[in-house]
């Protein structure tokens, strides 16, 4: 099995966050010496908040800090002990509090994300399955996690999916007891709400279902005393329901809530339940003020609270309605998300906001699709009606500017946020001297100038592409008919400044994914083979590997290059069908691209690291072995040499048709065994094709062991492309499993690569990916790779990761 490094999708998650850093619009510290709710000060400069989650403003009600310090004067600012032991004397109280808002038994924990971490694992038990709603909050994700070391199954749907949910129940419910689908009430971003009503339906058609929902952003400001979102739409929660809610953001103090309907669940919760054991409890203070709050809740007077903030929420709805501003969900909940496209966009329109006095969250990626980059904006009983007039004033106004300066459009983020556009499209105003050429076909390219900038690679020249083209074009299978995409953008002066080719294909999702995730895939594409699949536009094929693009960085507008050829590619992915857009193969050189790139949309991933031998320095067989390093040398004698005089080593410019196909078993061979890189096999078409070709090669073994060799079948193939530029490039490989430690065929494959290449006078040796550790070993370099992907949204991705 060839090994590759997978690709982190936390350090993916880090890119994009740190980009998002330098730019100044988050990780910010607030200043000032008191907070009255309704400004909050950041780098002096006092801002109206429209950002905080602390919906009915009871973290500044007097009466709450009144209890809170009492409590610290009273008790302490801790009682150091864990709750299996005693609780603090105030905690009783509490319980009572909440017991009689919600007439269930409850339990309080530190905090929501410990609370899941400790109530997920004890309820979940390993005969149960778990459907995840792919926007679900991340603490609830993260706990999950735990479950599937236990072989509890973890299946992810998208946002809201009903029917794909239904889908998930019936494939699960012959193999496990209970069903939990876990889901937000109130999501914290586009401020939607969860389908509760048709859930309830579904767990009755289907009495495994039980569902676990965070509704911690529907706390307070809805439901009978505040008990949140969810909790409204019963008169009393049913059993098979977990809800956990907040003590913290509307409610004003801090920690969380479970309620729980099953007394004997909640009991066994109680008794050992995690963290709940063994954390720290609830500080006095904090205990205090939520005791407060809680008396607050229980008396009518939450309703006014309640109505006061819904008069709000109305008044900004009713401002929203009267402009152009992409609102992407219109409700009554207090989070507002103005959806702007691209993080540059996003950025811009944060920035201008804060120049001019307001503060704005700004959701990002993981929270959304890196596409789907927006202004979250929250509403809170401290915001004054004038506040609102003149924030939705200031972003009537910026907002299109913001737009014009990264080069985009209302009419564009409408399409990614698939929103009707309200009144008339905007155009973009920008103006450029470039020009853009788009190509299907590379015969309608010139040779010469095409493997002048982009020959220099692979199989990239324009005789290799012209092969791809041939080999997966109008091939009955679909994942074997690609449509490719060739663009140039030339200066007014016809020099040119990028060139780039893309393919569009079906990729399988966990193409990259580790082994036990495509294991997983593979069980279910033997039923469906299409499984977990779609078409992506990526540059470069799914063939070829290296750098897929030429950009002339000295170029004052290579920016404006690469944004002219990424709108094209949208309208492009869009017309294709694809969801997501790849480009690929860039090494550390390439940092150049990376701010730009992450600012257009697409975030950053770890691909196989490349492998190449860059300069051939020796002119033989024994100039090479004298310039391997020691420990390379050592490596040829003990497990190259001794196997040299036990095969015969043919190379071949073509094949007959009877060993062609031996060979093409051979490759499959490999491809049947080797998950890592988890691609659809080429069709033998494509071995047909180099067959043809005087570009491509065939380096065979075979035993000597056996008589009439050419009659045998080989051991070992080895097919290799001859780069114009004097690249060699050993593309594919095929083995038989049988002989392969008898007669160690891979690294006698890989050791004739080099030796054929220097015969040839080749200058260089491109390995490719995966089987590095090897690679190295014969002198070849290791160079890191990576990708920058955009997707319609995270759930291919998030999907994997539920997988691993």
């Amino acid at each position: 099995m060839a090994k590759i490094k997978h690709n982190n999708f936390m350090d993916s998650i880090d890119e994009v966050i740190s980009n998002a850093k330098q730019q100044g619009v988050i990780h910010l510290y607030a200043d000032g010496n008191k907070f009255n709710g309704r400004k909050i000060a950041i780098n002096n400069k006092e801002l109206y908040h429209f950002g905080t989650t602390g919906y009915l403003g009871l973290e500044q009600d007097i009466r709450l800090k009144d209890a809170a310090s009492k409590a610290i004067y009273d008790y302490g600012t801790q009682f150091p002990l864990s709750k299996t032991y005693i609780s603090h004397p105030l905690y009783a109280t509490l319980e009572e509090k909440l017991f009689a808002m919600y007439k269930q038994p409850i339990i309080v924990t530190k905090n929501s994300t410990l609370g899941h971490m400790a109530v997920i694992p004890t309820v979940v038990r390993d005969e149960d399955a778990v459907i995840l709603d792919h926007q679900v909050h991340w603490s609830v994700q993260s706990a999950v996690q735990s479950l599937k070391t236990r072989g509890v199954p973890v299946e992810m749907i998208r946002h809201n999916n009903l029917d794909m949910l239904e889908s998930k129940i019936k494939e699960l419910s012959n193999k496990s007891n209970k069903i939990w689908y876990m889901a937000d009430g109130v999501y914290s971003m586009f401020g939607d709400f969860a389908p509760i009503a048709e859930l309830i339906n579904l767990s009755k058609k289907y009495p495994q279902l039980h569902l676990y929902i965070d509704d911690v952003h529907g706390m307070s400001w809805r439901g009978k005393h505040g008990t949140g979102f969810v909790a409204s739409n019963f008169q009393s929660l049913p059993e098979n329901i977990l809800l956990f809610t907040t003590l913290s953001k509307s409610f004003g103090a801090s920690g969380a809530v479970l309620v729980c309907p099953n007394k004997k669940i909640h009991q066994y919760i109680k008794n050992f339940g995690g963290p709940l054991t063994f954390s720290a409890q609830l500080e006095p203070a904090s205990v205090a003020a939520a005791i407060a709050s809680a008396d607050i809740h229980l008396s009518n007077e939450i309703y006014l609270l309640q109505n006061h903030l819904q008069e709000r929420i109305q008044y900004f709805n009713k401002l929203l309605s009267n402009t152009n501003l992409p609102l992407v969900d219109e409700n009554d909940s207090p989070v507002f998300y103005i959806g702007t496209g691209m993080p540059a966009s996003g950025y811009n329109f944060v920035k201008r906001l804060l120049n001019e006095g307001f503060y704005v969250n700004l959701g990002l990626f993981p929270a959304v699709p890196v596409k789907n980059t927006g202004v979250r904006i929250t509403i809170a009983r401290h915001n004054q009606k004038e506040d609102m007039k003149k924030l939705v004033e200031a972003m009537k106004y910026h907002f299109p500017l913001a737009l014009q300066d990264t080069q985009t459009s209302l009419h564009r983020v409408s399409k990614l946020f698939k929103l009707k556009v309200n009144g008339q499209v905007t155009p973009n105003h920008n103006k450029s001297n470039l020009y853009l050429t788009y190509q299907t076909n590379i015969n309608t390219i010139d040779k010469k100038f095409w493997n002048k900038y982009m020959g220099t690679n692979n199989i990239c020249d324009w005789e290799g592409i012209q092969f791809l083209q041939e080999s997966f074009s109008h091939n009955d299978a679909m994942e074997h008919s690609w449509n490719f995409h060739f663009y140039i953008v030339f200066d007014h002066k016809n020099v040119p400044i990028v060139i780039t080719f893309f393919t569009t294909a079906i990729w399988k999702d966990d193409m990259l994914a580790p082994l036990s995730v495509s294991q997983k895939m593979e069980e279910k594409r033997l039923v469906d083979k299409y499984y977990a699949t779609q078409k992506v536009t990526a540059m470069g094929s799914l063939f070829s590997e290296g750098a897929h693009q030429y950009t002339n960085v000295n170029h004052p507008e290579w920016q404006q290059a690469w944004r002219e050829i990424l709108l094209h590619l949208e309208v492009t992915a869009k017309k294709e069908g694809s969801k997501i857009t790849a480009l690929r193969d860039f090494k550390k050189t390439d940092s150049y691209l990376n701010s730009f790139l992450i600012e257009q949309g697409f975030i950053k991933i770890q691909m196989p690291e490349a492998c190449i031998t860059p300069q051939l320095t020796w002119k033989n067989k024994t100039e090479y072995i004298g310039s391997l390093s020691k420990r390379s040398a050592k490596h040829y004698r003990k497990d190259i040499k001794p196997y040299e005089d036990k095969v015969i080593v043919n190379l071949k410019q073509s094949l007959t048709h009877t060993t062609l196909l031996q060979c093409y078993q051979l490759y499959k061979n490999v491809k049947n065994r080797n998950l890592a890189i988890n691609t659809f096999t080429y069709p033998f078409e494509v071995f047909n094709n180099m067959n043809k070709s005087a570009q491509w090669e065939f380096i065979l073994l075979y035993s000597k062991i056996k008589s009439n060799k050419e009659a045998e079948a080989p051991i070992g193939v080895m097919f290799c492309y001859k780069n114009r530029d004097e690249i060699y490039v050993p593309s594919l490989v095929g083995l038989d499993y049988s002989h392969l430690e008898k007669y160690q065929t891979y690294r006698q494959l890989l050791y004739q690569a080099i030796l054929t290449a220097t015969a040839q006078n080749f200058k260089s040796i491109d390995f490719g990916i995966s089987a590095n550790f090897e690679k190295k070993k014969l002198g070849a370099t290791i160079i890191p790779m990576h990708a920058y992907i955009q997707a319609e949204d995270n759930f291919a991705l998030e999907r994997l990761e539920t997988m691993r």
